[in-house]
């Protein structure tokens, strides 16, 4: 008997009040079809109201209403549990107006918490979150005045602070894949990320609710290769065929057989970067990395930099990874971000988490839209919106090297470059640099404490997080460090007593100096290693 039904019969399954957990990551892996039938149901006047959507990372697109942008309405939704909703600011805008109850979870944290609750486990135990607005003492994830239960507890096991999230039945769990045979087994070989699929089933399963799964086709019984089945039939109860539209790979993909690994494509293919103040912070962050590295490009500018390592030959030089699973390859643009040309392996995005908890990152380079004076940073909500904090606090709490990359200035910056430098035809209106940042998203005084080396990297300076204080160690050779830095800041930095200059190469069309420089470092740091006394270093487990 086969499990298929139409997506019209799938939404109306949900019932009011029922607690409703989506897969995706932009558009990979949402099951779109649900969704839409759940905003038709809704606009039609039948239904459900008061639900509870949970999430862990992005589930929508970009300048499109999709994902849960098309379930936000006043009524529809009362409570947000999840990481990150800039794919939906609909959704953002609702709990920016307190009509919504709004908690925004680390993504690492949230994939977890599936696990958790699959097992009848009580909740998650971590230091992840501590000195962020997660913390209860801050804020306790609760992000408008609309939302006052507690989520998150702070609890000391064996004399160390840690936070313990708190775990909750799920009814519903509308998940995606790419093949489904009559009795619910699914396949995800033409996903170009297999996400948490696996971990949002159980749960769902073992809170005694239903799981639909979107896929492409149902296949008879016994014809689906089991060592590709990542959802076993048992836990799966409807399945809803999808119409092409709805079942995108990315935000802006159709199908790419290089991100689901079906082909292969040379590194040639990769469009080189034109010549922008983008590609010049890509540049200087790289110039972190080390050989043999494992690493994690977030969003933006940060996203440049595996561009950048293949424009100057030195792919090979780290490891990247990205936290939706991807491992190895080179990651892809903006526009699919999380995906990756070429991957050596792909993990669910919850094993990924695991590994990064761990201290298994030697290196992750972010992007940043306010600093703070104590090494804060914020990415995750501004004038009361909600932007949502997606894996920032794992991936910073416990990487060893965290890179901040982003403009000094926004809206309206113009560097226009010429003869190998640069000049500020115009400043942002909008300064990023300041007295106190609007929300924690990582925390300075976490990072000193755990032994952290911090790096903020920007177009015209770098700044370094020393003895708890925003320290300027880098200029670049053509700004002005009281007009282009200082006096564009909202507090006085710390400066270095011998600050470099920035390498000016990095400034030019044509650099070609980024595998020296990392050659030249990497030696250094073996010298230095091969003469300095052995001594115990303290973990970074987190």
């Amino acid at each position: 008997m086969t499990k298929a039904i139409s997506a019209a019969q799938a939404a109306a399954l949900i019932k009011d009040g029922d607690t409703v957990a989506f897969s995706g990551f932009g558009l990979a892996c949402v099951n779109q079809e649900v969704i839409a039938a759940l905003e038709e149901r809704w606009l039609a006047g039948q239904g459900p109201r008061g639900l509870t959507i949970v999430n862990s990372s992005a589930v929508g697109a970009r300048g499109k209403r999709e994902g849960l942008g098309k379930l936000s309405y006043e009524g529809l939704v009362k409570r947000w549990i999840g990481g990150i909703m800039s794919a939906s600011p609909a959704l953002g805008q609702l709990a920016a107006d307190n009509k919504l109850e709004c908690y925004n979870l680390p993504q690492g944290v949230m994939t977890a918490l599936y696990r958790e609750i699959a097992a009848h486990r009580p909740g998650v135990v971590t230091k992840v979150g501590l000195g962020t607005f997660v913390d209860p003492r801050i804020e306790g994830a609760k992000v408008n005045d609309v939302t006052t239960e507690d989520l998150v507890s702070l609890i000391e096991l064996d004399g160390e602070e840690y936070l313990y999230y708190r775990g909750f039945p799920i009814d519903v769990g509308l998940i995606r894949g790419t093949y489904a045979d009559e009795m619910g087994n699914l396949t995800m070989e033409h996903e170009g990320l297999k996400m948490e699929i696996l971990p949002i089933a159980q749960a769902v399963h073992n809170s005694g609710g239903i799981v639909v799964a979107q896929a492409k086709a149902v296949v008879a019984t016994g014809t689906l290769d089991p060592n590709l089945v990542r959802v076993p039939g048992n836990l799966v109860d409807y399945i809803v065929v999808s119409e092409p539209d709805n079942h995108m790979q990315t935000e802006y993909t159709q199908y790419n057989p290089a991100f689901s690994g079906q082909i292969k494509v040379p590194a040639s293919n990769v469009e080189p970067l034109p010549l922008t103040i983008r590609k010049v912070m890509a540049r200087r962050a790289a110039m972190e990395i080390r050989p043999g590295q494992t690493m994690n490009l977030g969003v933006g500018v940060p996203a440049d930099v595996g561009i950048v390592l293949a424009e100057e030959g030195v792919s090979d030089y780290a490891l990247l990874t990205t936290e939706a699973g991807a491992v190895g390859g080179t990651p892809a643009d903006d526009k699919n971000f999380g995906h990756a040309y070429n991957v050596l392996a792909q993990v669910g995005m919850h094993e990924q988490f695991d590994y990064y908890d761990g201290g298994g990152l030697d290196l992750t380079i972010l992007g940043t839209a306010q600093t703070d004076a104590r090494g804060d940073v914020n990415v995750s909500k501004f004038n009361g919106r909600v932007a949502g904090c997606g894996g920032f606090i794992n991936i910073t709490a416990t990487a060893k090297h965290v890179v901040f990359a982003g403009s000094f200035t926004a809206g309206g910056l113009d560097v226009q470059f010429a003869d190998g430098g640069c000049r500020i035809a115009a400043e942002g209106k909008v300064r990023k640099f300041v007295r106190d940042v609007e929300q924690i998203t990582f925390s300075g005084e976490q990072a000193s404490l755990a032994g952290q080396s911090v790096l903020y990297v920007t177009e015209r300076a770098v700044f370094e997080l020393r003895e708890g204080r925003l320290t300027l160690i880098e200029k670049a050779p053509w700004a002005d460090l009281q007009r282009d830095i200082l006096d564009q800041m909202d507090f006085e930095p710390a400066i270095a007593d011998d600050p470099r200059d920035m390498d000016p190469g990095i400034f030019r069309e044509k650099w070609g100096g980024l595998k020296a420089h990392i050659d030249a470092a990497a030696a250094e740091r073996t010298a230095a290693n091969s003469t300095a006394p052995q001594a115990s270093t303290p973990s970074s487990h987190k």
